[in-house]
């Protein structure tokens, strides 16, 4: 197995490190999943059992200048490896005005992502940077686990309003209750509800507009066209998971849209020019 990278422009470093410091804030650990044309970040939570879900789709061409990489095998061309994202966000925190950024699969004391970087000095001598990230090596019995997971059948799905107001509300909701109820129909209507016993309290959204997949339900996991538009589905979700998706965007995204699958599933995507976020969050009874 095999593994380098090399990053020159700034404009791309920048991005791939804004990238993982997302990922960072919605995981402490994940798979980096290699293949010759993609980097995969994946959080394969068994969303059945209350776990949350993430997949995160990177073209490799949109942000190396020099990729190279050999599988387990000419059959199994890609390599697993469990991080902490966390760690690699402060590598590449550490290096973003390098010349250059180099990342290579090694064994030092354990295997590692080694991130080598020249940085810009007033001097002639160079001055090279360099981090060892350990990492863990999946064997290829368990890459099942961290395959692309399938879009659920969702009842709804809807545009998401501006990432920044939506955590403003889930903010300021999050100290009245754990729990958040999310309700939406293909009419381009949102609500955020909290109730207890001693509070409700709800923020509408309206004309938000849905994707166009669900407006044919041909389309796999399209709604159907036999639901009424006003109809809401809804979900119940631990409020502090909505909370950690919202924290954690560092990428501004171009699109942001939301899966309603009724009383089972929220199912969250952002869509960038060059990367795409699932998140998966269970609904709680």
């Amino acid at each position: 197995m095999k593994f380098r990278g090399k990053i020159i422009d700034i404009a791309c470093l920048n991005h791939f490190s804004r990238v993982v410091t997302t990922i960072s804030k919605l995981t402490k650990m994940c798979v980096l999943r290699l293949t010759p044309d993609n980097l995969f970040f994946v959080l394969s939570g068994k969303v059945a059992n209350g776990g949350v879900g993430m997949w995160c789709e990177l073209l490799q061409a949109n942000f190396f200048d020099e990729y190279q990489m050999e599988g387990v095998s000419s059959e199994f061309n890609e390599i697993c490896l469990e991080v902490t994202p966390e760690n690699l966000s402060r590598a590449l925190k550490t290096v973003q005005n390098a010349k250059y950024v180099k990342i290579k699969l090694t064994r030092k004391h354990c295997p590692c992502l080694t991130i080598a970087a020249e940085l810009p000095t007033l001097s002639s001598v160079s001055r090279v940077v360099t981090h060892d990230v350990p990492v863990d090596i999946i064997p290829k019995s368990l890459w099942h686990e961290f395959k692309e997971p399938s879009i659920p059948d969702f009842d709804v799905s809807i545009y998401l309003p501006p990432l920044k107001t939506l955590k403003n509300v889930v903010d300021r909701m999050k100290n009245l209750s754990n729990f958040l109820l999310i309700e939406a129909n293909m009419n381009g209507e949102m609500k955020l509800k909290i109730q207890t016993d001693l509070v409700s309290v709800t923020t509408h959204f309206k004309d938000l507009g849905n994707p166009p997949w669900g407006e044919d339900s041909s389309q796999d996991g399209g709604p159907s066209h036999s639901r009424d538009p006003e109809d809401m589905a809804e979900a119940r979700v631990d409020i502090r998971k909505l909370q950690q998706f919202l924290m954690g965007q560092q990428v501004n995204p171009s699109k942001a849209m939301c899966n309603l699958v009724h009383r089972n599933v929220v199912h969250l995507v952002v869509l960038h020019e060059d990367v795409s976020l699932q998140y998966f969050v269970p609904a709680v009874a």
